[in-house]
Formats: structure tokens, C-alpha cells, sequence
């Protein structure tokens, strides 16, 4: 069994979401924030969540305030903007860090899986994007630049 399905980290009420109820899907897990250049893609998360939740997808946002401090608000702030503005129905999880030594053991997982560009195992900035597959496999890892809906095929794919 992937060790994936072994992580539980805090939902927005602060309570562990076992990462074993995603066994069998495709997960997508992406840093976001509510301030950040890269916000609207909110939209395309959420459109894709809509078009695949029924054939297996996830999608789990994971906020966070390390870059530029793009990510101020409470977590009651945050779930509200995301609903008001965005219309976003895809789990948004506690706020955490990514990248240090207070780094979430979710994000410490997918970086040791997947590097980034050259390398590089940190997260560069807000709403970089995993694809984790059925299996619990780290797939592929995507720059804050690539657009939720170029993923479409990826996603497809997987969910086959």
C-alpha cells in the first residue's frame, strides 16, 4: 500500500482527513491562496472537480501564508472566500506550510516524490499542482504557471 494513504492531515474544522478514503481515485492537491496573482484558477479547479468528481477525482486545497503573505485569513475567511467568490465545492483543508521545518507531512511526501524543475524539491510559489493516481503514486507535479484545465487529459487518463 502507498504510503499516501497513510496521511491524515487536518480538515477546515481541524480534524484528521484520513488520506485512505482516496484510495481508488485520482487526487489533485494544490497550495492556494486567496491574494495570490494565480487566485482565479480557483475557477478551473473547480470546474474540473465538477466535470470528474463523479468518476472518481479529488481535489484538496491546502492554504497557505508563505508567499507574500497571500494567505492572511482565518480559516473561516478563507473557507468564505473561496465559497463566495469562487464557488468552490472541493475540500479546502487547514491552513499549513509547505516548504521548512514546520513543512506538513503531506507536502514533505509529495516533494520527496516529486522534485520540481531541475531538482528543486521545494514548493516556488502558490497553487502548485500534484496528481497523485489510483494507486497513491505521486503522477506528476505542475508549476503555479500551468492552468488547472490543461490537466484535463492527464486526469483522463488516470481515471481510466
Amino acid at each position: 500500500m502507498s504510503k499516501f494513504y497513510e496521511l491524515a492531515p487536518l480538515d477546515k474544522a481541524g480534524e484528521p482527513f484520513s488520506f485512505k478514503q482516496l484510495e481508488g481515485k485520482v487526487v489533485i492537491i494544490v497550495n492556494v491562496a486567496s491574494k495570490c496573482g494565480f487566485t482565479p484558477q480557483y475557477t478551473e479547479l473547480e470546474e474540473l472537480y465538477k466535470n470528474y468528481k463523479d468518476q472518481g477525482l479529488v481535489i484538496l486545497g491546502f492554504p497557505c501564508n508563505q508567499f507574500g503573505h497571500q494567505e492572511a485569513g482565518s480559516q473561516e475567511e478563507i473557507q468564505s472566500f473561496c465559497q463566495l467568490n469562487y464557488g468552490v465545492t472541493f475540500p479546502i483543508m487547514k491552513k499549513i506550510e509547505v516548504n521548512g521545518g514546520n513543512a506538513d507531512p503531506v507536502y514533505q511526501y509529495l516533494k520527496n516524490e516529486k522534485s520540481g524543475l531541475l531538482g528543486f524539491k521545494g514548493i516556488k510559489w502558490n497553487f502548485e499542482k500534484f496528481i497523485v493516481d489510483k494507486e497513491g503514486k505521486v503522477y506528476e507535479r505542475y508549476s503555479s504557471l500551468t492552468k488547472p484545465s490543461s490537466l484535463k487529459d492527464t486526469i483522463e487518463k488516470l481515471l481510466k
